[in-house]
């Protein structure tokens, strides 16, 4: 005879809410129906021209020629380096804003860079022509709240939390005690933990395709893409040394998001911590001292300015590097789909190489591929002229 089944009382998902409503310091924007259309008015029957806009940071002290402070100890490092994590979440807002006010689905293309004080800004090309007013006033009505918990006073120095494997949480080395679970702690949220601004500098420039201004102002949309964020934040003098420690020394304790370990130092069980999360130490990018906190999209294009996918921008990629090969006699098979078969393996598989011997197989690998390139590319160049050097000889 059956019998019925007990019922059982799963746990549901708290909702957060959080008031929609504009900040009373930030100004109101006028809201239009977004059009269809991607490029902006054209004029006199033939010209349709672009915007050339740089946004900044806020300013957080005085600061030299070489970007260090007049006076590090009343520069706001703190501000600086939470505003360089949720920089990238600013930007997204902005171009929300812009798009409800001009009423067409703007499209843009556009780099993160970093200023000489290392604080990140925006060089973007914007399809069709904006008023500088309109540019202006988005700028400043546009802001991100953080809705994360507070994260001023660090908990844990000296002694860190444990890991209790049985309750699979982390808990005070002290008292045993387990620290309070993330989304407790958001629900708990009564004010955002940070609001981030753009600065007053709002520049914007109106331009035709073609000209050689045109062509200048692309000369900053490509100036670091061939470099790494590492070459382009370098410090020359002794006091630019010391703004970027300090600078780093902050984003250290700087959460970048919710499933970053720094949370552990202020009480806080991060998403996703298990056994092998080390309390205060994440991988992310905004916590490197190469980077400091310089998002980790640097290049920034909407999807509608090529009208290709992400698939295509790959494919695209990877047929110039084989073109590339193939001109200096290297020549690639392309790999037969039929022929691959990706199967997730178990621990313990006899079958499966060790994992040291896989790790140096790929370095391996990418070397020989870097240095296949790189020979591509001297081969591209074109060679010197050596003939004034064999006359004089």
């Amino acid at each position: 005879m059956r019998g019925r089944l007990p019922s059982i009382d799963l746990p549901t998902k708290r909702a957060v809410k959080r008031s929609t409503k504009r900040r009373q310091d930030a100004p109101n924007l006028p809201r239009r129906k977004v059009a269809k259309t991607t490029v902006g008015r054209e004029y006199a029957g033939r010209f349709r021209p672009s915007m050339f806009v740089t946004l900044t940071c806020d300013t957080y002290g005085p600061v030299r020629s070489d970007g260090a402070p007049v006076d590090p100890s009343t520069y706001d490092y703190r501000r600086a380096a939470r505003d360089a994590v949720h920089f990238s979440a600013l930007v997204d807002r902005w171009w929300q804003n812009l798009r409800r006010v001009v009423g067409w689905d703007a499209q843009y293309f556009a780099t993160v860079e970093p200023q000489r004080r290392a604080a990140p800004h925006l060089h973007t090309a914007i399809r069709g022509s904006v008023p500088h007013d309109v540019i202006r006033q988005v700028t400043e009505a546009t802001y991100h709240q953080v809705w994360w918990p507070a994260h001023d006073e660090v908990v844990y120095v000296d002694r860190m939390p444990l890991w209790d494997g049985d309750a699979r949480v982390f808990v005070d080395p002290d008292t045993r005690e387990p620290l309070t679970g993330w989304d407790d702690a958001v629900e708990a949220v009564e004010h955002p933990a940070h609001v981030v601004t753009f600065g007053r500098q709002v520049h914007s420039k109106g331009l035709l395709g073609g000209t050689e201004e045109a062509g200048r102002h692309i000369g900053y949309l490509t100036k670091y893409l061939t470099k790494s964020t590492g070459e382009v934040v370098e410090a020359d003098t002794a006091r630019q040394k010391d703004h970027h420690d300090r600078l780093h020394a902050e984003l250290s304790v700087t959460p970048c998001s919710p499933r970053c370990a720094v949370w552990l130092l202020y009480g806080i069980n991060p998403k996703g911590a298990n056994g092998k999360t080390t309390p205060g130490h994440c991988k992310g990018r905004a916590h490197r001292r190469t980077t400091l906190g310089l998002p980790g999209r640097r290049v920034l294009v909407s999807r509608k300015w090529s009208g290709k996918t992400l698939v295509d921008h790959k494919a695209d990629r990877n047929a110039f590097v084989l073109q590339a090969l193939a001109a200096v006699g290297i020549e690639k098979p392309a790999p037969d789909p039929a022929r691959l078969v990706w199967r997730k393996v178990d621990s313990g598989d006899p079958s499966v190489p060790p994992r040291d011997h896989l790790v140096m197989h790929a370095i391996s690998e990418r070397i020989t591929w870097k240095a296949e390139y790189d020979r591509a590319l001297l081969a591209a160049q074109d060679p010197p002229d050596l003939s004034a050097i064999r006359q004089a000889a």
